[in-house]
């Protein structure tokens, strides 16, 4: 079973993409801080990471650069999730080490087409 580890701090964004990508058939694992998001990257191996950029304790552009930074989690995918929509967020995320991006509100059906197209499946 694919493993994904969301970072979210927001419980109703959390509840509702944990719902909908078990519904799909993903084990899904989560953080609630950036800081926690690193150390379960490396404790639980997940295949695929969904990265809230405004975290507390470790914001998600720095918990990118620790996990791209890290031999243990470096090519695990990341796929920013922020509702920072302006035209230099993206080209920020990726810079910070995301591999992908989306915005908030998440459109669940363009997420999961972005998760798919990482894990090839």
């Amino acid at each position: 079973m694919v493993k994904i580890l969301l970072v979210e701090d927001n419980e109703m964004n959390r509840d509702m993409l944990s719902r909908r990508l078990k519904k799909k058939g993903y084990d899904v694992v989560m953080a609630f801080d950036g800081q926690r998001g690193v150390e379960m990257a490396s404790e639980e191996s997940p295949d695929i990471i969904l990265l809230d950029m405004s975290l507390p304790v470790m914001d998600g552009w720095d918990a990118a650069r620790h996990l791209k930074a890290s031999d243990e989690t470096k090519s695990i995918p990341v796929i920013a999730l922020t509702a920072h929509a302006m035209a230099g967020d993206r080209h920020k995320a990726l810079g910070a080490g995301c591999d992908d991006y989306d915005t908030k509100p998440v459109d669940i059906k363009r997420l999961l087409e972005k998760i798919e197209g990482w894990l090839n499946v």
